[in-house]
């Protein structure tokens, strides 16, 4: 996972709010984002750009912006991670399968 991350003041009416984005590249973004769906808020808009997932955070304090961004990157962390165990476990599991000539896999034979 790599990650770029740009914060900025952005005025909305009488309000300034703050304004963080994170990219990161992941080897299944979209899988990944999915997973991060759940813990989005509406201060948080998300998309996925081929293998980058782009997170634009808006916030009317540095505070609340700073802990919304440290949780979505502590929630990235957590969902690349999960993603690649999961994609190392299937491949050792579909080569254990493949080692299987005649498709049996009961080892009490």
């Amino acid at each position: 996972m790599s990650d770029d991350t740009a914060e900025r003041e952005v005025a909305h009416g009488d309000a300034t709010h703050r304004t963080a984005t994170v990219r990161t590249r992941h080897a299944d973004a979209p899988l990944v984002a999915a997973a991060l769906a759940p813990d989005e808020t509406d201060s948080m808009t998300t998309r996925v750009d081929g293998d980058a997932i782009e997170c634009v955070v808006e916030r009317p304090t540095t505070g609340g912006l700073r802990s919304t961004v440290d949780d979505h990157v502590v929630n990235l962390r957590v969902a690349d991670r999960i993603v690649e165990r999961a994609r190392t476990h299937l491949a050792a599991d579909d080569g254990a399968r493949r080692s299987d000539i005649n498709g049996d896999t009961d080892t009490n034979t």
